[in-house]
């Protein structure tokens, strides 16, 4: 690529595959998760190193250093930010007062609601936490497991907190779709059990997906210091920033960041390519400890299953 018009095609488009990228590193590192499509690009924030790799050998192959160096420095710093959130432990201390198994599933309007019923007779968690579960849906998975907690709606806007122990019911927090809560005694103490289902960052949606995150931010923050176990579909990973407020305002640990699977995806798993975007999630407060986490496939949704394993520590 010797011609002085071949050189200037190359770096043309080593620019052009640098450009979204690099908006969508800056606003990870800027904590914002600014306006469409940049919500919906920041799930994918580990692939956007891919059209850097082809960046750089343009940009050499054109002999322009200043491309090379924003090549480089667009590979280092997303290599950067795909570092997993957080601490790696909660840190809790004292007797294990109780264990617990808890599973996340959204069902895909209810479609893999048989199919979740099958992983919870065989896993035998002592929560579930299920997204998109019409009332038919919770009426089958009841079957497995007696007590409850729901928001009960048609369609995607149903959700239950299933348990194998007796529940006290808790306020549902406001939002499109359900998000039902309840309290659970465990170990000498109460757990306040929230599902979590914020509407996903659609176009047009941005500014009510942020704004139901921003309810799960106030609940955290409500209970910081407390036994809480908030989980299911976020519709957010760790590289929004509307999700990581959620963890901070709480004092919360990501139960697949402590098991050493923060960037195991969980979405989509019903596509050609493997799941990318790790949007299910379990937060749990620092008086539990993480003693396992795995990511099930469900049949008929488009969402992996979480099961984590968890040890309830009477101090944090």
């Amino acid at each position: 690529m010797d011609s002085p018009s071949r050189r200037r095609t190359a770096a043309r488009a080593a620019g052009a595959l640098l450009a979204v990228p690099t908006a969508v590193a800056g606003c990870r590192l800027a904590g914002a998760d600014a306006v469409t499509p940049v919500p919906q690009l920041l799930a994918l924030l580990p692939w956007s190193a891919v059209p850097a790799v082809p960046a750089l050998a343009l940009a050499t192959a054109a002999r322009r250093p200043a491309l090379v160096v924003w090549a480089a420095a667009l590979l280092a710093v997303t290599v950067w930010l795909a570092q997993p959130y957080g601490p790696d432990t909660t840190r809790a201390r004292g007797p294990v007062t109780a264990r617990l198994t808890v599973l996340a599933s959204n069902v895909e309007f209810s479609g893999a609601t048989a199919e979740l019923l099958a992983v919870i007779r065989r896993e035998r968690p002592d929560l579930v936490f299920v997204s998109e579960c019409d009332p038919g849906c919770v009426r089958l998975l009841a079957t497995a497991l007696p007590h409850r907690a729901e928001v009960a709606a048609p369609g995607p806007a149903g959700s239950v907190v299933l348990s194998a122990r007796p529940l006290t019911p808790a306020p549902a927090l406001p939002g499109t779709l359900g998000m039902p809560g309840a309290t659970l005694r465990a170990g000498g103490k109460d757990v306040r059990l929230q599902l979590a289902h914020p509407l996903p960052p659609l176009p047009g949606r941005v500014a009510a997906w942020r704004r139901e995150l921003a309810e799960l931010r106030d609940f955290a923050a409500g209970y910081r210091g407390r036994s809480v176990v908030l989980a299911g579909d976020f519709n957010a990973s760790q590289d929004h920033a509307a999700f990581r407020a959620v963890l901070d305002s709480g004092a919360l640990h990501d139960s697949a960041r402590i098991a050493g699977a923060a960037r195991t995806g969980s979405w989509p798993q019903d596509g050609p390519l493997p799941p990318f975007a790790q949007i299910d999630h379990v937060l749990v407060s620092t008086d539990f400890a993480v003693r396992g986490a795995r990511f099930l496939p469900v049949p008929r949704t488009d969402h992996r299953a979480l099961l984590v394993e968890l040890d309830l520590h009477a101090l944090p």
